[in-house]
């Protein structure tokens, strides 16, 4: 069994993401590319985002700080704390609308 505060990391991840040239900061919770389930908090400062890709398996965002955007093509849909996305099966990306951060969740 395994605990993680994703608060603390949320606050963590935040703070790097803000001092980054980038303005992006990530670190995996669980799993990895040797397993089939992975899970990373991500965070990205206002304005910046994922470079669009494609994801084979199942791919959800949940928000947990601020405020995303996930872009799919013509479509887009907004995320608040609390809100799960669910990526569709073609490219997107995902932007922010405010700094934010959320669990990133894939399956293969």
């Amino acid at each position: 069994m395994t605990k993680v505060s994703l608060t603390a990391l949320v606050l963590d991840q935040l703070t790097l993401a803000r001092e980054a040239d980038s303005g992006r900061s990530a670190t995996t919770v669980h799993g990895g590319h040797d397993r089939s389930l992975r899970q990373t908090v991500m965070a990205l400062r206002q304005g910046e985002h994922m470079h669009e890709h494609e994801h084979p398996g199942e791919v959800t965002v949940h928000v947990l700080h601020g405020q995303v955007r996930l872009v799919a093509g013509p479509d887009s849909w907004d995320g608040m704390p609390g809100d799960l996305l669910v990526m569709p099966e073609r490219r997107h990306r995902v932007e922010a609308v405010q700094d934010c951060a959320f669990l990133f969740t894939t399956a293969r």
